[in-house]
């Protein structure tokens, strides 16, 4: 599921180092020469796309980044030590632009890559650098000089790593907005999300994933009833399914919950049959929501009967996402099966063990 992530930073080079001004002062050597220094080089910045991150979530806070400046240089020849690179880790896919021009800068598209966004400032000249046949005692220098600012605009086309499925009206739109910076519109009918909505779910530094809000799917989804099948194929790109229901639907004294999720789940195997795709072999958590509206001994007999006749194997939350009740402990959980997921995906080291009845030839 293709979505844009946007994040605006600026970047800071570090200055040149100054050039230094000095004369060799030595026992039995009045008239030293010169014997200053240049300036090191103001540390450059690069963006570098890396496995691992799929979110420009991080950015949120931190927004200024800022290479080391180069030493000054001293007697004695000695030049000031340059100030150290900085590399800011950014994910796969995304496109760097200067926020004032538009220009697009990078398009970092390969793990690994990288792109310098600013320059260091090269360092300045001693005086010794000045020295010549017709001046020799010079007491010229040169100031380092600044390294490159500039403001930039990340974007990146993200893959949502988790889907909301369910009915119309079943609350995932109120979860996007509890757990995310998303702001789908919300209210008390049906269809009220008309196309998909992603948030950045961030639970800090380094842990985030991304969180889509598919409209609402009716009976007959998958033939292109109601909002039809344009939304079923983006579910097939998720890692995890949340499949929300409404614990008491508003006006519906007949509601049958077991049978609303045996509708939907029954939209999404037809659909994987006829797009050959496997929506219902991903992993799907049932999240009943708006528990709120029940007292504690009605919601705990409805989850437990409506577990028991769905004979649902998979995990069970129950949660309230307008009052964030359970919410937090969900998306802890998710972080937790979505880092499992990549740490199982990660090629492993192969051990030669030897034949212990092998001849040592």
């Amino acid at each position: 599921m293709n979505f844009v992530d946007e994040a605006d930073i600026s970047v800071k080079a570090g200055n040149g180092g100054h050039g230094a001004l000095s004369f060799r002062r030595e026992k039995y050597i009045p008239k030293g020469g010169p014997d200053g220094g240049d300036g090191g080089r103001g540390g450059s910045v690069y963006l570098q796309a890396t496995d691992g991150l799929n979110t420009l979530a991080d950015f949120r806070f931190v927004r200024h980044y800022e290479a080391k400046g180069g030493q000054s240089g001293s007697g004695k020849l000695k030049s000031g030590q340059g100030g150290a690179d900085l590399t800011i880790k950014v994910p796969i896919g995304t496109m760097v632009y200067d926020a004032q021009t538009e220009e697009l800068i990078a398009d970092l598209t390969d793990a690994e890559e990288r792109v310098m966004v600013a320059r260091g400032g090269d360092g300045g000249l001693g005086n010794t650098t000045f020295k010549s046949s017709t001046n020799q005692a010079p007491r010229k220098t040169t100031k380092g000089k600044p390294g490159d600012a500039r403001a930039l605009r990340l974007e990146l086309k993200v893959l949502a790593d988790v889907g909301l499925l369910g009915l119309p009206n079943a609350g995932k739109s109120t979860l996007l907005r509890a757990v995310s910076q998303a702001t789908p519109k919300v209210a008390n009918y049906p269809f009220t999300t008309l196309h998909p909505e992603l948030g950045v779910v961030s639970l800090g530094i380094g842990s985030s994933f991304v969180i889509a809000d598919i409209p609402g799917l009716i009976e007959g989804a998958s033939e292109g009833a109601g909002l039809g099948i344009q939304f079923l194929r983006h579910l097939a790109r998720t890692k995890l399914l949340l499949h929300v229901v409404d614990i008491a639907p508003y006006g519906d004294e007949e509601a049958n919950l077991a049978q609303d999720i045996r509708t939907i789940l029954g939209e999404l195997e037809h659909y994987s049959e006829q797009a050959g795709a496997e929506l219902d072999q991903l992993d799907r958590w049932l999240v009943i929501n708006k528990t709120d509206v029940v007292l504690p001994e009605d919601r705990d007999r409805i989850v437990q009967e409506l577990v028991a006749e769905l004979d649902w194997q998979g995990p069970v939350y129950t949660i309230s996402a307008i009052s964030r009740d359970g919410t937090q402990a969900l998306c802890n959980d998710i972080m937790n099966y979505i880092d499992a997921e990549l740490k199982a995906q990660e090629p492993q080291a192969f051990v030669s063990i030897p034949d212990p009845n092998a001849d040592d030839d």
